[in-house]
């Protein structure tokens, strides 16, 4: 799946709004020298502990979060040989009943979490006990985050200057020439290369086999006896592995926004699915903006909408705004609107303001990022490629990806194009293939686990939440109807809350599958009133 915009409602509200036993390596472990690997690095990390100081000033974390670090082996097979230093943060359990300052609030461990991507770091994570939606499970868990291998500061990775990643202004057809597609098929050839030279023989380690082991590990650095856990997006497809390799390890568990996990979907068939539902969420965004043209004159219909919005591309390839913002740029802008539509109501400001003369909104939402923001970009996009890339077998001839692609551009142009120059460096990667996990879990293996799901998320579409129930026996999915939210944990829906307390504070759920009514759509924003 994409790298990019993949937070939590946790993740999102923040930005917004302010000793153990050796590990158990699974049956289904695919190589009994990485599983004795990971019981020798999971044994090593519960005697060391992990040491809490102050975190990394790059960070920017205030002090009460704090701080250590967490070594695990480059390669599982070799559990002497390079080690990697993962950075962990953590917040302590407050104890504090939010509703009741007299009751105290008994502790339940640590709450470990992986916001997805792959490439996006959790060390943000402990932040979230400031969230009025989050302050009871604050009160009995200690709220614990981290940088997975290879995001920055664990090992960073990279495959090319950050100073070369926005090239901006960029086009964006939706029906590319060859001459198009040769040109990007030849940078995402190079890409491939980059990323095999800088990181040489290492690079062949990083995928998500060994981030379900370096989570085994955290967990014993952590002195868990068994691992409470919460992924979204991505971190659900590593929160399923670990469930497969490590059964017995697993207190409790909750899937946010769910990865397909059927092998046969990791990762191409998955993406040109993500492609797919993004043009159905792009869509309840035009129709959303049409039926507040009174606030944007944008059009009264869909239609007329992406009219508009075609019309800004138009102009912006020839003249971009504030020399950085094409097509392209514009396009990403809308796309992150598809993840959330928190988003919905500054996206539509800024495109009405730019089609009526003024171009500042756009640049300020679309426009390229500061040379730090490059770093971090270009860290975690190389973080993804190298995951998905590593992880399973991709086709290796263009004509295939041009062959799905452009038939599935037919019917969904917004985001198929862009997906595969996202992920086309696969096609020439040159590090050797995992074979992907089939996970399965037969009744009493694992316990009880909540799945969480919105009906029109497009980043992970809703068909891999029911795919993931389906092969967890005891797994419950609760389903945000009519919503397409990436993320909603922790979020604006009281009821989806509800039953994630329920679970995590008192182990308890729904009987069977069940659902919860949608968040209100967003309202447009009231005009800012000009200063007497």
């Amino acid at each position: 799946m994409r790298a990019a915009a993949l937070y939590s409602a946790a993740g999102f509200l923040l930005l917004t709004a302010l000793t153990a036993a050796p590990a158990e390596a699974g049956p289904a472990g695919p190589g009994a020298a990485e599983a004795r690997g990971t019981a020798v690095a999971a044994e090593r990390a519960a005697a060391a502990g992990i040491e809490f100081g102050s975190c990394p000033k790059a960070e920017e974390l205030p002090e009460a979060v704090r701080c250590g670090t967490v070594t695990v082996p480059l390669d599982y097979a070799h559990p002497g040989g390079e080690q990697l230093r993962l950075t962990v943060s953590r917040v302590r359990a407050t104890h504090r009943d939010p509703h009741n300052s007299k009751r105290k609030v008994p502790g339940q461990g640590a709450l470990l979490y992986n916001p997805g991507g792959p490439g996006a770091s959790g060390l943000y994570f402990p932040l979230v006990g400031m969230v009025p939606e989050w302050k009871r499970i604050a009160a009995a868990y200690d709220l614990v985050g981290y940088a997975p291998r290879g995001v920055a500061p664990s090992a960073p990775l990279s495959c090319q200057d950050p100073g070369d990643f926005f090239k901006g202004p960029r086009a964006a057809p939706t029906r590319p020439s060859d001459a198009y597609k040769k040109e990007r098929a030849a940078e995402a050839e190079a890409y491939a290369r980059g990323c095999a030279e800088r990181a040489g023989r290492a690079l062949r380690h990083y995928h998500s086999l060994n981030n379900a082991r370096d989570l085994e590990v955290v967990r014993a650095a952590l002195g868990e006896r068994r691992l409470t856990f919460m992924g979204a997006s991505y971190g659900t497809y590593l929160g399923a592995l670990y469930a497969e390799l490590f059964p017995s390890r697993v207190r409790r568990m909750v899937f946010d926004s769910v990865v397909n996990p059927d092998p046969g979907q990791v990762w191409y068939r998955n993406n040109l699915d993500q492609s797919e539902a993004f043009e159905d969420r792009w869509t309840d965004f035009k129709e959303w903006m049409a039926e507040h043209d009174a606030a944007y004159g944008l059009g009264d219909t869909a239609r007329e909408v992406q009219n508009s919005y075609e019309e800004a591309s138009t102009r912006l390839a020839a003249r971009p705004a504030g020399g950085t913002v094409g097509p392209a740029q514009l396009q990403g802008a809308f796309l992150r609107a598809g993840y959330y539509d928190d988003y919905w109501p500054h996206r539509a400001e800024a495109l009405s303001a730019y089609l009526q003369g003024d171009p500042q909104p756009l640049v300020d939402q679309a426009g390229t990022r500061t040379e730090e923001g490059a770093v971090g970009a270009e860290n975690s996009s190389a973080v993804y490629t190298a995951v998905e890339c590593n992880d399973a077998s991709w086709p290796t001839d263009f004509e295939v990806w041009d062959r799905d692609n452009t038939r599935l551009a037919r019917r969904a142009p917004f985001e198929t194009w862009d997906n595969v120059w996202t992920n086309l460096p696969c096609a020439y990667w040159q590090a050797p293939r995992q074979r992907p996990l089939d996970v399965r879990t037969a009744p009493g293996e694992l316990p009880p686990t909540l799945v969480l799901a919105a009906e029109r998320d497009a980043a992970t579409p809703y068909d891999g939440a029911l795919e993931l129930r389906r092969r967890l026996s005891g797994s419950v999915l609760v389903t945000e109807r009519d919503a397409g939210t990436h993320g909603i944990a922790g979020g604006a829906n009281a009821c989806v809350n509800g039953h994630l307390e329920a679970y995590l504070l008192n182990g308890r759920l729904p009987a069977r599958d069940g659902s919860c009514a949608p968040r209100p759509e967003p309202e447009p924003r009231e005009p800012a009133t000009p200063a007497s």
